[in-house]
């Protein structure tokens, strides 16, 4: 390709050779050299805004699909909450039921415990009351004893004064 200001040299320097040829001739040359260095001057500027729309184009469906990656990344943290969620809810469900039969078990043991505290008291109670009837008993027969021997002797000494 010709720099356009050379063609133009050329043109201007062919028409001063060819001083013959009718000027109309030589205006249309002109312009056909003239429209040549614009057609020139355009393709460059086409084929950057071609580029332009290209590189536009490409920013618009990047900017889409990070937008498409942001919405997956969303809905898989979404999910992995919804999970860990029920994950927590199961542990915490299952952490319920094994207090509930732990309270269940030590509720029963103290029932148990209770029971048997409850026997023990009464058999200590009953052992100390059969001990205490049989020492009255014992105290009740001694003490008769006591008066029947004092009463023994006494009649004893009564009838040995009389005679």
């Amino acid at each position: 390709m010709a720099n356009p200001r050379e063609q133009a040299r050329k043109s201007a320097g062919e028409v001063e050779e060819q001083a013959v040829e009718p000027a109309a001739e030589v205006r249309e040359q002109a312009e056909e050299a003239l429209a040549e260095v614009r057609e020139q001057a355009m393709e460059p500027l086409a084929e950057v805004l071609g580029r332009v729309e290209q590189a536009y184009a490409a920013y618009i469906e990047a900017e889409r699909e990070v937008a498409r990656v942001y919405k997956t990344n969303e809905q898989q943290v979404e999910q992995v909450y919804k999970e860990t969620e029920q994950q927590a809810n199961g542990a915490c469900e299952q952490a319920i039921e094994r207090g509930l039969r732990s309270r269940e078990k030590a509720e029963q043991q103290a029932e148990e415990a209770y029971k048997k505290a409850k026997e023990q008291a009464k058999k200590a109670y009953d052992d100390s009351v059969r001990r205490s009837l049989e020492a009255r008993k014992e105290s009740i027969e001694e003490a008769w004893a006591a008066r029947a021997e004092a009463i023994e002797r006494a009649w004893k000494f009564f009838s040995k004064e009389k005679r």
